[in-house]
């Protein structure tokens, strides 16, 4: 096999992804604004195929039910959640280079006169006091621009589940435990955004919050724990490059019983892209508290009522991408002859199959066609005809996708096309009658390298 190189600078990703119609800077045309991304007719077949993968993950199971909540709620519910309080990061700004960074993340930051040095270590810097700054959009609904119209971009999808429950509750028919799922957009005013899209204003979670009788709660933290680490190993990310890390009593959030982070090895380090909490009762408490209305659950086999602890399964969308991204990325051989290709597992790749006539001729034409008809019954698939076979190869070696269909005069007179595979660049000769179910095969054996 080809000794391969990994990614080991964001800049080649940001690079390719711009080329091949994965992600754009937003707002390009206009110079861009700061850490917003725009999902290409790649990134958006991408992320869906991740989304949908998370989705048939929970929902497919009799015991969680899905919502959809909306971005705009009552200001109340942030003020239930603690996010109006201490939803904060320390904000210092530097006098010199008139750059703002996060007070308890200079070690991580760069000064903007000295980019080798970490701000307030150099004498030209002159950093300010920390103040808190609060991370949630503030707007205003209808006419009125005043502190009884203000609203909030949700900064988590979260608590449109939780002031849901009862509702959910009651019209599915569950009983505890049972789990609810959404998938949405947040929004977080950050200080320092960047590292592509790693961490950005505006971004997409997918949570479930999964409602526990108390006393059970740790019983199936451990249960999610390893629910979650099998998605992201089914997704094709190597083990080797996943970790679990336990936040220690300095790390809890203030209504964490236990917390760990699934974290992935970037090419920046390891960093988190999934977090498993045991939120106790808190939210479904204050929620209680705040609205005067009761979220209690009536157990009927029991004739207990209690406030439901939660486990909350909760993985940033874009994160999860990025890492799916950084873990395909390999440049196997060297000079002329290297190439690029993204090993994305099948399942998550934008295309599944390219249909490639070997040259421009009517006769193979109509075989071509035929064949790559047939293929978009069963796959998202693509047609090139421009550029040497080669090339077609490593255009699609780059977009990740895993099978070549190639149909050439042998093909018109045997009924056979030749299937090249990505990860191996072996080539075989199939029936084309025996062509959906070849790759269907290949499909579900392939592994993660």
């Amino acid at each position: 096999m080809t000794p391969s190189k990994e990614l080991t600078n964001m800049a080649d990703l940001v690079s390719l992804s711009k080329q091949r119609g994965f992600i754009f800077p937003s707002s390009e045309i206009y110079g861009g604004i700061g850490s917003c991304w725009d999902y290409g007719p790649l990134g958006v077949a991408l992320k869906l195929n991740i989304k949908d993968s998370w989705w048939r993950a929970m929902t497919d199971r009799d015991d969680v039910e899905g919502v959809d909540a909306s971005i705009l709620m009552h200001p109340r519910v942030w003020e239930a959640s603690g996010h109006v309080e201490g939803f904060v990061d320390p904000l210092v700004d530097c006098k010199t280079c008139k750059g703002r960074f996060r007070a308890d993340k200079l070690e991580h930051a760069s000064c903007g006169k000295k980019p080798s040095k970490n701000p307030g270590k150099t004498e030209e810097c002159q950093l300010t006091e920390a103040r808190n700054f609060n991370l949630m959009f503030k707007t205003n609904m209808g006419p009125l621009e005043d502190s009884s119209s203000i609203v909030y971009l949700r900064p988590e999808t979260a608590q449109g589940i939780f002031v849901n429950f009862d509702n959910v509750q009651k019209t599915a028919r569950q009983k505890i435990p049972f789990g609810i799922a959404q998938i949405g957009k947040a929004f977080r005013n950050e200080i320092t955004p960047g590292n592509f899209i790693f961490r950005t204003r505006e971004f997409e979670q997918m949570e479930m919050q999964f409602f526990v009788k108390p006393g059970t709660d740790m019983e199936w933290f451990e249960k999610w724990k390893q629910t979650r680490i099998d998605w992201h190993l089914s997704n094709g990310l190597r083990r080797s490059k996943l970790r679990f890390h336990q936040h220690g009593p300095t790390e809890l959030a203030h209504y964490a019983r236990a917390a760990f982070d699934v974290e992935y090895e970037f090419p920046i380090g390891w960093q988190e892209i999934e977090g498993i909490h045991n939120r106790s009762d808190f939210d479904l408490r204050r929620h209680q508290e705040f609205s005067g209305k009761k979220c209690e659950y009536f157990d009927e086999a029991s004739k207990e009522k209690y406030l439901p602890f939660v486990i909350e399964t909760s993985v940033g969308c874009d994160r999860a991408l990025l890492a799916v991204l950084c873990d395909a990325y390999r440049i196997e051989g060297e000079g002329e002859e290297a190439r690029t290709v993204l090993k994305l597992s099948p399942k998550l790749a934008p295309y599944k199959v390219a249909v490639f006539p070997l040259m421009k001729k009517p006769d193979l034409l109509e075989f071509t066609d035929k064949v790559y008809a047939d293929m978009k019954k069963n796959f998202r698939a693509t047609y090139d005809e421009s550029g040497s076979i080669g090339k077609r190869y490593r255009r699609q070696d780059e977009i990740g996708t895993p099978y070549c269909v190639t149909i050439d005069y042998d093909g018109l007179a045997d009924g056979t096309v030749t299937v090249r595979e990505r990860d191996s660049m072996t080539q075989e000769r199939v029936s084309a009658t025996q062509l959906v179910a070849y790759i269907q095969n290949k499909m579900s054996g392939w592994k993660a390298e």
